[in-house]
C-alpha cells in the first residue's frame, strides 16, 4: 500500500519561520517535523512505499530525505508549480497511485492505530475514510439569544464551551476519488469530500480521542515544539 504526504503549502501562518523552510521541514525535537510522519507510516507494515507531494522549496525536502533508505522505506516525489491546495496537490500524484492507499497532511503528527483505520475502511467497502477527533474550545465572547418575534432578550450565556469531531488530515481513500478533483486546479479536500457525499459515495469515519499535533501556526507550532522538547531530557 502507498502513502502520499501533502507538503507543497506555503506555510503562511507560520512566517516569518516558513520564509527559507517549508513547514514540514520545521524542526520538532531533534528532527524536522516531516520526518517523524514518515517514521510513523515506515513502522506500518502495509505501508511500503511514501508519495509526497512538493512545491515550495521543494529541495530542501528531496534533498534530506532522498530515497527513503535511511528511514526504511521507499520514498518518491510529485512535484508541482505551484501550490495547489490539498486536493489540487493530491490530483498531481494521480499518475504514480496504484491503487487505495493513505493520505495524510504533511503539517500534522499522528500516533494512533492506522493499521485499525485500514481495516475498518477494507471491511466496510467505502471509498473514503476519515480520521476524526472530539474537540472542545471556549468561546471568548457571550451569546446573547433572542425571541425573533419581539426581540426580546431571552438568555445569555457567557463564553460558552463548544465541541464537535474535526478533520485531522488522515484519510484512506479509493483510487477513484482522485477523478473527483479537476486537473490544476487549486481547491481545497473539503469541496471534494461535499462531493463524494452528495453523489452518495460511503464515507466512513474513524474517530480517535488523542494521537493528533496540528502545526498550522506559530501558537500550535509553539506548543508542540515545547513538547518534544521535554521529551529530549534535561542537557
Amino acid at each position: 500500500m502507498q502513502a502520499v504526504i501533502l507538503a507543497g503549502g506555503l506555510g503562511t501562518r507560520l512566517q516569518p519561520y516558513t520564509f527559507f523552510i517549508p513547514k514540514p521541514m520545521l524542526p520538532l525535537g531533534n528532527k524536522p517535523l516531516l520526518e517523524h510522519l514518515i517514521e510513523w507510516i515506515a513502522n506500518i507494515e502495509i505501508i511500503d512505499e511514501v508519495i509526497i507531494c512538493v512545491s515550495y522549496l521543494h529541495r530542501s525536502i528531496e534533498d534530506y530525505f532522498e530515497d527513503g533508505a535511511r528511514f526504511g522505506i521507499k520514498i518518491s516525489y510529485v512535484r508541482s508549480e505551484k501550490p495547489l491546495a490539498t486536493a489540487g496537490q493530491l490530483k498531481t500524484a494521480e499518475s504514480v497511485l496504484q491503487d487505495r492507499f493513505v493520505c495524510l497532511y504533511g503539517d500534522s503528527v499522528y500516533d494512533f492505530n492506522l493499521e485499525k483505520m485500514i481495516n475498518n475502511h477494507v471491511r466496510s467497502n467505502a471509498f473514503l475514510s476519515m480520521a476524526l477527533m472530539h474537540y472542545k474550545t471556549r468561546l471568548k465572547y457571550g451569546f446573547i439569544e433572542i425571541r425573533k418575534s419581539n426581540k426580546n432578550v431571552t438568555e445569555w450565556r457567557e463564553k460558552p464551551e463548544v465541541g464537535g469531531l474535526i478533520n485531522i488530515g488522515c484519510y484512506i481513500m479509493e483510487k477513484d476519488f482522485l477523478k473527483l478533483i479537476p486537473r490544476h486546479s487549486t481547491i481545497g479536500m473539503d469541496k471534494i469530500v461535499e462531493k463524494a457525499i452528495k453523489m452518495k459515495r460511503l464515507v466512513k469515519a474513524f474517530t480517535i480521542e488523542s494521537g493528533f499535533i496540528d502545526i498550522g501556526d506559530k501558537r500550535s507550532y509553539l506548543e508542540a515544539y515545547k513538547e518534544y522538547t521535554k521529551k529530549l531530557g534535561k542537557i
